[in-house]
């Protein structure tokens, strides 16, 4: 169990450091920003489908990060920025909307961190949600490429 949280650790704090490393480039900060909270979802989802054993320790990392990395995000998008990305300008025309949405997916991971699912279908539960937060936004917000 604790090579899993140190494991973990180590996903956390690398995408932190290529944050940093990109700090100057708010297109890959923001990229890394929303890689980060892919995998995320992506381990809760594969222990929602069964998948994946539940294990506390990945939905509470996988939930820190959605948290962490959403409430950094809509400060990537300064002006000028949308050039060679997946951003829609709508972002620049709606920006306090396109934060009220982060900042609804950051309250919703911080409320299942508060109340961590227990199981599988609580972790089903969870990713619902959070889909449901991320769909909205990309619908909106986000050019497919």
């Amino acid at each position: 169990m604790k090579l899993k949280t140190i494991l973990s650790a180590m996903v956390i704090a690398g995408c932190g450091a290529g944050a940093v490393l990109a700090a100057d480039d708010p297109v890959k900060v923001r990229e890394g920003l929303m890689k980060g909270i892919g995998r995320s979802m992506g381990a809760i989802a594969g222990i929602a489908k069964g998948e994946k054993p539940y294990d506390a320790e990945v939905v509470k990392t996988a939930l820190t990060t959605i948290s962490t990395n959403i409430k950094a995000f809509p400060d990537q998008f300064p002006a000028g920025s949308d050039v060679n990305s997946e951003a829609s300008p709508k972002i620049w025309e709606n920006m306090d909307d396109f934060k009220a949405h982060a900042a609804k997916l950051g309250t919703d991971a911080d409320t299942l961190l508060a109340q961590l699912p227990a199981d599988q279908a609580g972790v089903g539960a969870a990713a619902g949600m959070l889909g449901k937060d991320c769909g909205a936004c990309h619908e909106l917000y986000r050019i497919k490429k």
